[in-house]
């Protein structure tokens, strides 16, 4: 009887002592896509360890090629998590919950460039660029593609109507190298992404010229989807803002050319949300 006693008690402890482990095991799942390195995989390895070791979860990158595919991962809740532009996460509002803003040179902003090639002496702005083949990053970009939209449309054109050529390159850096290549005149890039690249591939860079800056914006956020319970959501965040508090977590983010991650607030994207308002779903490009 007594050995029978034992024996439960033991089971019994077992059990109890798996709960907290058997929870932590659930995968972390994080969509993103390619920002401004081509192959990730060695980066994204390293941010992986880090998380993993932060929040005690396994953790998993789901890389995709456009924002159109990973908010459609993100709805269907495949993923917890998603590094998204601020156009999808102010189109899906009440969808997505805005988790972590990264920090950009002392701020959580970032701006919209218009480049173009670097023997282009005339172009002063989008407005000289009439007649020009241009180069937009993602129909899901606010930078790529909402903000030199809405200021054609202030003009009462359209990009179809004002430039001879548009094409979409799925990449900030390809739009940079498009115009730098001479694929096309011009071309809607991320600031941030234009910036690190003339710190770390000033040949490329060098090869194109910025004619105009757009208003700041909210940068790009981390948002968490209906997937992500409040654990998860707490553990990912704090590991997010632990990142420049140690060695690792730092070179991650001078990686990134980040200076952290911090709390997010819905009115930094007040200026996406207004230029989403000025541009119907209709008139969005259909792919």
């Amino acid at each position: 009887m007594v050995g029978k006693t034992l024996a439960a008690l033991v089971l019994a402890l077992v059990f109890l002592g798996a709960g907290p482990a058997a929870a932590n095991d659930q995968v972390i799942r994080i969509g993103v896509t390619p920002v401004i390195l081509k192959d990730q995989s060695g980066f994204l390895d390293a941010w992986r360890d880090y998380l993993e070791e932060q929040t005690g979860h396994p953790v998993e990158f789901v890389r995709r090629g456009t924002y159109g595919e990973i908010v459609d991962l993100a709805l269907r809740e495949r993923i917890h998590f998603a590094w998204l532009c601020g156009f999808p996460y102010v189109r899906e509002d009440g969808n997505l919950d805005l988790l972590a803003v990264p920090v950009y040179q002392g701020e959580p902003l970032y701006q919209s460039y218009i480049i173009v090639g670097e023997h282009n002496d005339a172009a002063d702005g989008l407005a000289g660029l009439e007649g020009a083949v241009f180069a937009f990053s993602d129909p899901n970009s606010n930078s790529g593609w909402l903000y030199p939209e809405t200021r054609l449309l202030e003009q009462g054109q359209t990009s179809d109507e004002f430039f001879s050529r548009t094409f979409f390159t799925y990449g900030h850096r390809n739009v940079v190298e498009a115009v730098a290549e001479g694929l096309a005149d011009a071309g809607a890039v991320d600031g941030y992404v234009w910036e690190t690249l003339r710190q770390r591939r000033p040949e490329l860079t060098d090869r194109t010229r910025v004619v105009e800056k757009s208003p700041q914006f909210g940068f790009p956020p981390l948002v968490a989807t209906g997937a992500a319970d409040s654990e998860m959501r707490r553990s990912f965040r704090a590991a997010l803002h632990a990142m420049n508090n140690g060695a690792e977590g730092k070179s991650l983010l001078e990686a990134l050319n980040l200076d952290g991650f911090t709390e997010g607030d819905d009115a930094w994207f007040d200026g996406i949300r207004d230029l989403s308002r000025r541009i119907s779903g209709d008139d969005r490009p259909s792919l």
